[in-house]
């Protein structure tokens, strides 16, 4: 279904839920700032979780899961889902109008990134879409109805969804430049240790930056280093 570029980009998600833990009232505010900003406050519907009594890890995946599963009963073709600890930077309609004018054409997709870490980036014809292999980070992202039925039907067995995502997920684009980034609140999940590293590094939102940035110029970082480590070399031998 392709955007009206006289419209609202986020016409192309049928269905928006953001995950929020009950108690999290403070993390819900400021998710409905964030969407307020970016003319989203009247089409996300916040889907109320309790955080798992056992495992962190296992709450969050099923939360994924209920979204999903929400957006396929009403019928959704394009279902995006938010963490609500979202921020939303730089945001301007225009580069998510293009990128969703080329998702909605004759592309297979499954999954589009609106913020994500991933472990491959390549250029497509459309200057603000890339072709991704997805890492992890689940705080903002739309999945085709096929695959989010198929991921839907999966049953937690110790797998983190992010982890899931990655291991299921084939057809990965995301927006270019990305717009959505997770805050440095404290985690709600088990990775403590995982967390207080992400922190030391400059937060998420700084780490995801970086990874963009790398994936878009790896090529001249690598042959910089290259040259570097060869001049050191040769420097050495003259000596």
């Amino acid at each position: 279904m392709p955007t009206n570029p006289t419209s609202s980009p986020w016409s192309f998600f049928d269905k928006i839920y953001c995950i929020s833990i009950d108690t999290r009232i403070d993390r819900r505010t400021e998710a409905k700032k964030q969407f307020s900003a970016c003319g989203l406050e009247d089409r996300v519907e916040f889907v109320i979780v309790q955080k798992h009594p056992a495992n962190q890890e296992q709450g969050i995946f099923q939360s994924h899961i209920l979204c999903l599963k929400k957006g396929l009963e009403a019928g959704a073709r394009h279902i995006l889902v938010f963490e609500d600890d979202i921020l939303i930077k730089n945001f301007h309609p225009e580069p998510l109008s293009n990128a969703l004018q080329f998702l909605g054409g004759t592309l297979r997709w499954e999954a589009f990134f609106l913020g994500a870490i991933s472990s491959k980036s390549t250029k497509t014809t459309n200057k603000n879409v890339v072709a991704i292999h997805y890492r992890c980070l689940a705080h903002a992202y739309c999945l085709h109805h096929d695959f989010a039925r198929h991921i839907s039907n999966q049953l937690w067995s110790g797998i983190p969804f992010d982890n899931l995502l990655q291991q299921q997920c084939k057809k990965g684009f995301a927006l270019s430049p990305m717009i959505a980034f997770q805050s440095s609140a404290a985690t709600d999940n088990k990775t403590i240790l995982l967390d207080r590293i992400r922190r030391f590094c400059g937060g998420l939102p700084f780490i995801q930056r970086a990874n963009e940035f790398f994936q878009r110029h790896k090529i001249i970082i690598l042959l910089l280093h290259l040259v570097t480590f060869i001049l050191i070399a040769l420097s050495a031998v003259l000596k």
